[in-house]
């Protein structure tokens, strides 16, 4: 074969990698840009507020805010919950603490089946109730914390595939920059070699 058209050939090769490199990380920058709009959108809706700055600097055991929170929900004093960070900030260390200084640790299958063994406390009637909004919100952030992840692996996947894509450009852009200066009629080395082996044997 002849190393010009080897060069051409390899180089074209090259060039469909770089269009599908490109492809991809289109629909990834695509797949994060959607996945946090979406995210955003729905957060919004919700209306969730972070406690005032004056709550974490008043923080006691017991309150709305206890000082075990100041570390993870602190730096997000009165801000609107509007990132899966966020989201998941507030389910682990705002809803689950209350949850966990409830009756069973908040925990809705052990308030539910108490409830259900004394139908006549309105009490645990009311944690119920209480348990499972404050379970099905957590779960809820945590679900966007989730995919807001997804949006991140999608990020850094879009920002490799568009560096290799540059990469391989510039290999295609090498080949094809050898494959005019190369002779019409000189051969692969790998080819020459075999014939030579072939005339001595």
């Amino acid at each position: 074969m002849q190393r010009k058209m080897f060069d051409v050939l390899a180089s074209a090769g090259g060039l469909l990698i770089v269009v599908a490199l490109l492809l991809a990380g289109g629909l990834f920058t695509w797949g994060y840009s959607f996945t946090n709009s979406s995210i955003k959108s729905q957060l919004v809706r919700q209306d969730i507020v972070f406690p005032s700055k004056a709550a974490f600097a008043a923080a006691k055991p017991g309150t709305e805010v206890t000082p075990a929170m100041i570390p993870y929900l602190a730096k997000y004093a009165g801000m609107q919950l509007t990132t899966g960070a966020q989201a998941e900030a507030y389910a682990d260390h705002f809803i689950a603490v209350h949850l966990s200084e409830m009756p069973y640790g908040g925990v809705y299958s052990k308030v539910s089946n108490a409830s259900r063994a004394n139908p006549t406390n309105t009490a645990l009637t009311a944690e119920v109730q209480t348990t499972f909004q404050g379970t099905t919100l957590r779960g809820l952030l945590l679900e966007a914390y989730a995919f807001s992840e997804f949006g991140l692996i999608a990020l850094y996947s879009a920002i490799a595939s568009f560096i290799l894509a540059g990469l391989m450009a510039m290999l295609v852009a090498l080949g094809f920059w050898h494959a005019r200066r190369t002779p019409g009629d000189k051969e692969l080395a790998l080819h020459v070699e075999a014939e030579r082996v072939l005339l001595n044997a």
